[in-house]
């Protein structure tokens, strides 16, 4: 099957204002007759429905959580990049747009990209009509500060609450909807399933966590923003709720899933202190704006780090990337703290740690400045660790964050189902193989409030309505699946605990398709996951009932989907024999220990098909052709 990308012809500058006048419109009088679906209500989730109820449309809003505000973007830290040029450094549309396509280690689609970063000024602009409270300089203009990956100052931020505060923004904005009957809301309800309707997705069944109760939700369109799969290798700095449950139903019913090995390692957090950890916690790239990494010169130096001279010290990304220093991208600094941990150079009591140090900062811009660009950031460090970071470095090491991986969509957004839209983290089309820092949030505000509410209304326009309801035989076989997947689930009645499953996948996970990754463990790792697979549904022990509120059902469903999901995640990673961005394979690097893509023949998105359980699953490619950003060797030197 050919992937088609429905990318506009002409310049790529011209592209999406080509587009959004080639659309099909729905005129203000039609869209109420329209009902439309979003799942999750973070910042894709939240713009969205605030947007389209705007517009006219009568939403439906579905979020796991008790209340939309505690959507997972709200954890994070430090900024949203947009092109406006405020520090008058160099910056513009077009360098966003390399930067992001570099960052991304030439994997994701051009015109996406370039989409993204032109739209990037309109969300500041939409964000500080709303009231968010951005950081300012002394003139009152909205300050700037730098972020890995980039040689301009172009993160807008909220000291180390951005992702909270540009939330919040969203949110009141869907509820204004809610409060005038455009946006129903329904909290606490996880989707276990999407219903096709003539090939096209026209609802969902969920689950209500309270009750029990499963639920069925019909609709013109569906739109997924349900985040990242970061929580398959359970330890990560996602919240315990995020999962794939919701990406991995749409995908066993048709809609491709793209890249699914793309996953981002985060060089910025706190290490893990031992096997009782549900969770990790993401410190701020931006403290690498001031923060130096290091790590001793000689191995097994495990003297307190003020006891260690200047002329003992290994500052390693300043040494081996000099003109990007300690903002290099993610990955590249993730993949060089691994590296010195190997060499013994590690610190701490595991050894799995790395120096982010602010004694210098402190010295040159005073105890004061630094309080206020981080002061949030340093007290959450405190209190995790009991560590003063203004007397002592804090100590890091990378964790997994973010999923560049997701449902395969179109320049339009929509899915290969038709009618199924998929927005944020939740897609893959953005940021290639490793997403640059501050982009997350860019996409997802830009993905809600500035493209699918045009998309969707060319979807609506152009595809003939049929009223669907809640009766439909299609329904009727969605919700007899749902409810015989959690009946299964309590049947077996084992001895072991759905965490504990959880956690053995996640070892698996990161112990071989984690920062490093070979053909040999990756073949092992498929095999493990596959005998802790059929344990698990011998063996799991899932308490309770169905008809009442059930943590344990809740966490066994989504470590059931996370068992077979991993799998796909080892078999594209094995399918890509190159290393890009977050997927690092031993085997291609080059001399100086960097990946080394294969343009000739993996310059492709990777999109996978399920073919029914138990078989294997049918790789479709997407070419990628990059006219305005050649293709070379990724240098941060």
């Amino acid at each position: 099957m050919a992937l088609d990308a429905k990318i506009p012809g002409g310049p790529i500058a011209e592209k999406w204002d080509r587009h959004r006048f080639e659309l099909k419109l729905v005129n203000p009088a039609n869209k109420r007759k329209f009902d439309v679906i979003v799942v999750g209500t973070g910042l894709a989730g939240g713009s969205a429905s605030a947007t389209l109820a705007e517009l006219g449309y009568n939403v439906k809003t579905f979020c796991i959580q008790d209340s939309p505000r505690r959507a997972h973007s709200i954890a994070a830290q430090g900024g949203i990049n947009a092109a406006k040029n405020y520090p008058n450094d160099g910056d513009s549309i077009w360098r966003l747009f390399y930067d992001t396509v570099k960052g991304g280690d030439f994997r994701a689609r051009e015109a996406n990209v370039y989409r993204l970063a032109q739209v990037s000024n309109d969300i500041i602009d939409q964000c500080v009509a709303q009231g968010i409270p951005f950081a300012r300089d002394y003139g009152g203009l909205l300050a700037n500060r730098s972020f890995g990956g980039a040689q301009v100052s172009r993160t807008f931020y909220a000291r180390g609450q951005t992702g909270q505060q540009l939330l919040l923004g969203a949110y009141s904005a869907m509820m204004r909807q809610v409060a005038n009957g455009k946006v129903q809301m329904f909290p606490r309800r996880e989707m276990l399933d999407v219903v096709l309707v003539g090939g096209h997705a026209k609802g969902i069944v969920v689950r209500n966590l309270i009750t029990g109760e499963v639920e069925r939700h019909a609709a013109d369109a569906v739109v997924l923003c349900t985040g990242g799969y970061g929580n398959v290798f359970f330890l990560s700095t996602n919240a315990m709720a995020s999962n794939v449950t919701a990406a991995f139903r749409a995908y066993k019913k048709g809609a491709f899933f793209a890249n699914p090995c793309f996953t981002q390692i985060h060089p910025t957090c706190i290490p893990v202190h031992g096997s009782f950890q549900s969770k990790l916690t993401l410190m701020s790239e931006s403290l690498r704006n001031d923060g130096r990494v290091w790590v001793p010169k000689n191995p097994g130096d495990k003297r307190p780090p003020s006891q260690i001279p200047e002329s003992e010290r290994d500052y390693y990304l300043e040494r081996k990337y000099p003109s990007f220093g300690n903002l290099v991208p993610r990955d590249v600094a993730s993949r060089n703290a691994k590296e010195q941990c190997d060499q013994g150079k590690g610190v701490g009591e595991t050894g799995l740690a790395v120096y982010l140090d602010f004694e210098d900062a402190i010295k040159r811009d005073g105890k004061d400045v630094i309080e206020k660009k981080y002061g949030n950031l340093f007290q959450m460090y405190e209190k995790i660790t009991a560590d003063d970071p203004y007397q002592t470095p804090m100590m890091i090491y990378p964790a997994i964050h973010y999923t560049m991986g997701g449902l395969w969509v179109d320049y339009n957004l929509m899915s290969s189902v038709p009618g199924l839209f998929v927005l944020g983290e939740a897609n893959f089309s953005d940021h290639g193989a490793n997403r640059l820092g501050a982009s997350a949030l860019m996409q997802g505000l830009a993905d809600g409030y500035f493209v699918l509410p045009y998309t969707i209304g060319g979807y609506l326009a152009g595809t003939a309505k049929v009223d669907v309801t809640t009766n439909h035989k299609a329904f009727d076989e969605s919700e007899k699946a749902v409810t015989a997947r959690i009946d299964k689930l309590l049947a077996v009645d084992g001895k072991r605990t759905v965490d504990d499953f959880h956690k053995t996948l996640g070892r698996i996970m990161w112990e071989y398709c984690g920062m490093a990754r070979n053909n040999e463990g990756l073949e092992m790792a498929r095999g493990m996951i596959q005998e802790l697979r059929a344990e698990f549904w011998e063996n799991v022990k899932v308490p309770g009932t169905k008809a009442d509120f059930n943590q344990s059902l809740e966490r066994a469903g989504r470590v059931a989907d996370f068992l077979e999901f991993g799998e796909l995640m080892i078999v594209d990673a094995l399918s890509r024999q190159e290393s890009c961005g977050g997927h690092f394979n031993e085997r291609f690097q080059t001399e100086e220990n960097e990946a080394l893509r294969d343009d000739d023949n993996f310059c492709h998105v990777s999109a996978w098909e399920h073919k029914g359980d138990g078989q294997e699953p049918a790789l479709h490619k997407e070419p990628l052709v990059f006219e305005n950003v050649k293709l070379t060797q990724r240098s941060y030197k």
